[in-house]
């Protein structure tokens, strides 16, 4: 029992990890590599979920297949696939791109607030003191975050700040939309079809086949495929694996690694530099995902997604 209690905290963590680790990679491709943001997204998304998929097939899920059947089902993962996984990947990306990983990371993190807000504006309940000190934690994280103490200037772009807001709205949609999907049809079947019909949609601007120039060296081959296959596909099976010998309230609370992992790995691999009141920024995010993933006792509150995003 203990052992296996073990094995999920150290594949949460590691799934974790990497997720924090390929938005480091995506920002050296993007600054160092030029390597176009929208092809990054094109190829994750199609690549993942076709693996995804076909592992679902091989594990004799045969859900996978049959949500083609259901017709409400199908309109709810073409949603899904659209605004929900290309919506939560491609402002994710973006930000990291005009800014960088750790800002993007702990930005998308603000997910969590909008979700409360909603429920509250939704159900017209009055605010918990959780929910208070989640939202004041957000705010405060966000200004030492940007500012790093100073109100006198950013420490990203406005376009950075604007992305990585965004991509946390786009997170709460992603989390709150797909509950009676996974209900009925699984993780596997959602998130790798999810995938695909975002990465899909992406494709019709942004080919895959068509590879913008770009300083291609082993490096960055190798850095594409850490960002398509240990930081989506493995971590999300790690993350989802955990689940069966965790809570998913530890697996949520254990994910918290992401941002660490990215804001470390940044400052040691990247020199992305990272001030005190930036580090207090983070620690103040952090805290309100621990005080936001402690489940509510409210009534009349829409399915929640359990898992973690996947990047």
């Amino acid at each position: 029992m203990i052992m296996n209690r073990l094995k999920g905290f150290l594949m949460v963590i590691a799934g974790a990890g990497l997720w924090g680790l390929s938005g480091t990679a995506a920002q050296y491709l993007f600054q160092k590599d030029n390597i176009s943001m929208e092809w990054l997204v094109t190829i994750r998304l199609v690549i993942s979920g076709l693996l995804l998929i076909i592992m679902a097939t091989l594990k004799g899920d045969k859900r996978v297949w049959r949500i083609w059947r259901d017709k409400s089902s199908i309109i709810k993962i073409l949603i899904f696939g659209i605004l929900g996984m290309l919506g939560v990947q491609y402002t994710y990306f973006a930000s990291i791109d005009a800014g960088n990983a750790p800002i993007a990371t702990l930005l998308q993190y603000l997910g969590p607030v909008f979700i409360a807000l909603y429920i509250l504006f939704r159900y017209k309940t009055i605010p918990t003191l959780r929910e208070i000190i989640s939202i004041i934690l957000a705010l405060l994280g966000t200004y030492f975050l940007l500012t790093n103490g100073s109100v006198h200037s950013l420490t990203v772009s406005g376009k950075a700040v604007f992305w990585g807001v965004l991509s946390g709205v786009a997170l709460a949609f992603y989390t709150l939309y797909p509950g009676e999907l996974l209900k009925k049809w699984g993780s596997f079947t959602v998130i790798g079809w999810g995938m695909l019909i975002g990465g899909i949609g992406m494709s019709l601007k942004n080919p895959p086949w068509q590879i913008h120039q770009f300083h291609a060296s082993l490096t960055s081959l190798l850095l594409i495929g850490f960002v398509v296959l240990f930081g989506t596909l493995i971590a999300f099976y790690l993350y989802l694996e955990s689940l069966k010998y965790i809570s998913p309230k530890e697996t949520s609370l254990l994910g918290c690694m992401e941002p660490l992992s990215s804001v470390i790995s940044s400052v040691i691999f990247i020199h992305v530099p990272f001030g005190l009141y930036q580090t207090f920024g983070t620690i103040c995010i952090i805290a309100m995902v621990v005080v936001s993933s402690k489940k509510s006792k409210k009534k009349n509150q829409p399915l929640i997604l359990d898992e973690k995003k996947t990047g």
